[in-house]
């Protein structure tokens, strides 16, 4: 294989993967992320779905309290963890380390996760005083 067929194929994973969508990246295991803005808008977007989510769980079982904090901030990050360290197989280093990973989004995230929590918790199990 001469240096110019390599580069040619190489040029051609490059450019599929350029043209595959986010979501197909992002659920792709151990994809190769060229561009590390991606990778950290992937855990962005994941985390406020995840905060979403997790807040309507919350309101509806209804938990209420320090453990639904508690236990929103050890589930986010837990998922989060294993989808870059499991899942996408990613040298943290490249990232400036676990902690700046971890902590891409949290805040929103939490703020997301507050307002669904309080709005269906208030919506369902709050008495009318009347």
């Amino acid at each position: 294989m001469t240096i110019s067929s390599k580069k040619s194929s190489k040029s051609n994973i490059d450019d599929a993967h350029a043209n595959q969508s986010l979501l197909s990246k992002a659920l792709t295991p151990e994809f190769h992320w060229g561009d590390k803005d991606e990778f950290l808008d992937v855990i962005y977007w994941m985390r406020q779905i995840l905060g979403v989510l997790l807040g309507l769980v919350w309101g509806v079982i209804p938990l209420k309290g320090f453990i639904g904090l508690a236990l929103f901030i050890l589930v986010n990050v837990a998922i989060v963890y294993i989808y870059y360290n499991s899942f996408q197989k990613i040298d943290e280093e490249e990232y400036g380390g676990a902690s700046e990973i971890l902590k891409e989004g949290l805040m929103t995230s939490f703020s997301s996760f507050l307002v669904a929590w309080i709005i269906l918790y208030s919506a369902l199990h709050s008495e009318s005083g009347s």
